[in-house]
């Protein structure tokens, strides 16, 4: 098959869609399908690429680092395409993977050459909003507006002015919608997305999995523990909270930061608080998996946003134990973490400061290792192949 990812941002940018993105476009190569994913040009330096799978459609940088870009659902896109993928093979099936201009120009896309989709949702476009804007409900209003101007004609027209009526409204014309979680596909089935959403969790990759060895952990009471946040410093990640949680508790650990984004200033100020603090900046894949096997546990304190959460996933496929604030992620991952009973500064430095105690005890918690095997990306992959191929057999 020629399978044509879209997505809203480049996957060589910094995201957990992104890194999904780019180990399902490995296997599916290595299971003898071609790829071809499109998305946003990059503009930050550095981070171009000539890889001949990928193909950038023009764009602006919406974010002041220039991480992040956007392009323009509309005509000019859409010719740029058709020209794009007049010199490449047949397209057989589009796999959206974007939920604002990357779902509109896919679906453009298929709609106009009568090519069939997949939908994977990531996101929960109403509380991420929610998160980044005092005026959700406005902005949401208006994306919704541009969702039913710019696919026009494609499925039956949706109204309603909510988060779930834009994930509706992108989900028309879709043979099929699949989602991270268990908990997301049930949502999205109560709230009318889809009628039924195939569950296909994101992966890690097989062989580096393999190849990451869990340090070796120091018993000695004098030793600090070790914890990692990762991810996208922006306010539904919920960083901010998170350091001055880690200032309020006091807590005597070593406490890693990877990643970047708009918010790195502000986090750098809170942290002056804790001299256990490091900031580690962007790591390629490899090193992060790396940073989480030597870790003695990660936090993730995101509430609500997440869709799956790759990050204690990834955590408990390498043994290490979660701090975690979604209720739904820990259900997910059943056992093997410490869960935040709310969302107060308060509770976190509670939780903090009793996992610190239970890692130097050693008597943190363990994974679920069913977890880790059901994590693997060649499964994930069979299990996407399994829905590509029925969409096509119902053509």
């Amino acid at each position: 098959m020629h399978i044509v990812f879209f997505g809203d941002q480049h996957l060589e940018s910094l995201g957990g869609a992104q890194v999904s993105m780019r180990l399902q476009r490995r296997f599916l190569e290595r299971a003898g399908h071609t790829v071809t994913a499109v998305a946003p040009k990059m503009h930050a330096r550095g981070l171009a690429t000539t890889d001949p799978g990928y193909l950038d459609t023009p764009s602006i940088p919406i974010t002041l680092d220039r991480e992040y870009s956007m392009s323009w659902p509309g005509r000019r896109t859409d010719r740029f395409l058709d020209r794009a993928f007049a010199t490449r093979p047949p397209v057989d099936l589009v796999h959206v993977q974007g939920d604002f201009w990357g779902a509109f120009i896919g679906h453009r896309f298929a709609h106009r050459h009568g090519i069939p989709v997949v939908h994977t949702m990531h996101n929960r476009v109403d509380v991420g909003m929610a998160a980044v804007t005092p005026l959700h409900w406005q902005v949401l209003a208006v994306l919704n507006l541009w969702r039913r101007q710019t696919m026009h004609g494609i499925g039956s027209r949706v109204g309603g002015n909510d988060g779930w009526a834009f994930l509706r409204g992108i989900a028309q014309g879709s043979s099929a919608v699949t989602a991270p979680s268990g908990h997301f596909a049930r949502r999205l089935e109560q709230h009318g997305v889809f009628g039924s959403v195939d569950v296909v969790w994101n992966g890690i990759d097989d062989e580096l999995l393999a190849q990451t060895r869990v340090a070796e952990r120091d018993a000695s009471t004098t030793r600090r523990p070790r914890f990692v946040w990762l991810g996208r410093m922006s306010p539904e990640k919920r960083l901010l909270p998170f350091l001055e949680a880690v200032v309020a508790s006091q807590v005597d650990a070593d406490i890693e930061i990877i990643g970047g984004g708009g918010q790195l200033r502000a986090a750098e100020k809170i942290a002056r608080g804790h001299d256990g603090v490091r900031f580690a900046g962007r790591l390629s894949y490899a090193e992060t998996l790396a940073r989480i096997a030597a870790a003695d546990a990660v936090v993730q304190t995101s509430i609500g946003f997440e869709t799956q959460g790759m990050t204690p996933f990834e955590a408990a496929a390498l043994g290490t134990p979660t701090i975690v604030c979604d209720p739904d992620i820990a259900g997910e991952l059943r056992g093997g973490l410490w869960a935040v009973p709310g969302p107060s500064i308060t509770e976190l430095s509670d939780v903090l400061r009793r996992a610190a105690s239970d890692i130097v005890a050693g008597t943190a918690p363990t994974p679920d290792p069913e977890v880790a095997k059901a994590f693997r990306q060649s499964s994930r992959t069979a299990a996407m192949i399994e829905i590509y191929e029925r969409v096509l057999g119902e053509r």
